[in-house]
C-alpha cells in the first residue's frame, strides 16, 4: 500500500519531466481564465492572464512539484514571445497613415512616459529601503516581457520578482487607463491604445485589440517604442548610479 502511494505521489514529477505537462497546464489555465473572464462580464480589474497566473500558482502549490519543474517545460512557450512581439508589425503597417499623422505628439509623449514608468516604482521602492536587486527587478516593469527579462538580467534583478511586477503593472494599467478615459471622457481609440501600450505592455496591448484594431495598432506602437527606448536608456542611467 505504501509503495503504491509513493508511486502515486511521484506521478506529477514524472509528468513534468516532459514539457507537454507544463504547456498543457499553461494553455488550460489560460482558456479557463478567458472563460471565467467572460462569465464575470469582462471586469477590467481581472483579465484572463491574471486568472490563469493564479490558477497555475495554485496547481503548483498543491502538487508535489517545484516552480523549476514547471519553468523547465514552460520555457518552450517563452520562445514564442519574440515572434509574437514581431508579429505586431502587421497592425502597425495597417494603421501607418494615422501613425504618420501623429508622429510629432507621439515622439514628444513617449520619452517622458517611458521614463516616468521606470522611475516611479524604483523611487518608491528606494524610499522604502528596498535592496538593489529589487530595484533592478522593478525598473523594467513597464516593458514587454522579452525585453524586460533581458534588462533585469543585465541589471542584476530577480526574474521571478520581475514577472510578478509585469503582471501587476499590466493589470493596473488596464484598470487605470480605462477608468481615467471614462472620467476624462476620452473616446479616441488612438489615445487609449497608446496609453495602454506604453503603460501596460503586452497585457495592455491585448486589451487594446479588444477595443478596436486602431487602438491595438497604437498600443503596439506604444509598447514597441517604450521597449526600444527603455532598452537603450535604462542600462546607461542605471550604471551611473549603481
Amino acid at each position: 500500500m505504501n509503495e503504491w502511494l509513493d508511486r502515486l505521489s511521484q506521478l506529477p514529477q514524472q509528468w513534468f519531466e516532459s514539457p507537454i505537462a507544463a504547456i498543457a497546464l499553461t494553455l488550460g489555465a489560460y482558456f479557463f481564465g478567458v472563460r471565467l473572464f467572460k462569465l464575470l462580464h469582462r471586469p477590467t480589474w481581472c483579465p484572463p492572464m491574471l486568472i490563469a497566473a493564479i490558477g497555475i500558482a495554485t496547481v503548483i502549490a498543491l502538487l508535489p512539484i517545484g516552480i523549476d519543474d514547471y519553468n523547465r517545460g514552460a520555457s518552450w512557450l517563452m520562445l514564442l514571445l519574440g515572434p509574437a512581439t514581431v508579429a505586431l508589425a502587421v497592425p502597425l503597417y495597417q494603421q501607418l497613415p494615422q501613425i504618420r499623422a501623429l508622429w510629432k505628439p507621439i515622439l514628444m509623449t513617449l520619452p517622458l512616459s517611458a521614463t516616468l514608468a521606470a522611475c516611479y516604482a524604483v523611487l518608491i521602492a528606494a524610499i522604502m529601503g528596498a535592496p538593489q536587486d529589487v530595484l533592478a527587478s522593478l525598473a523594467p516593469k513597464s516593458v514587454t516581457s522579452p525585453i524586460a527579462l533581458s534588462l533585469a538580467e543585465e541589471l542584476g534583478g530577480s526574474r521571478a520578482l520581475l514577472m510578478g511586477a509585469l503582471l501587476t503593472t499590466g493589470v493596473t494599467a488596464i484598470f487605470g487607463v480605462e477608468w481615467l478615459s471614462r472620467m476624462l471622457r476620452i473616446r479616441d481609440p488612438r489615445l487609449i491604445g497608446l496609453a495602454l501600450g506604453i503603460n501596460g505592455h503586452a497585457l495592455g496591448t491585448v486589451r487594446a485589440f479588444e477595443i478596436s484594431g486602431v487602438a491595438g495598432a497604437f498600443a503596439s506602437l506604444g509598447m514597441s517604442l517604450t521597449g526600444a527606448f527603455t532598452a537603450i536608456v535604462l542600462p546607461l542611467v542605471w550604471h551611473l548610479f549603481y
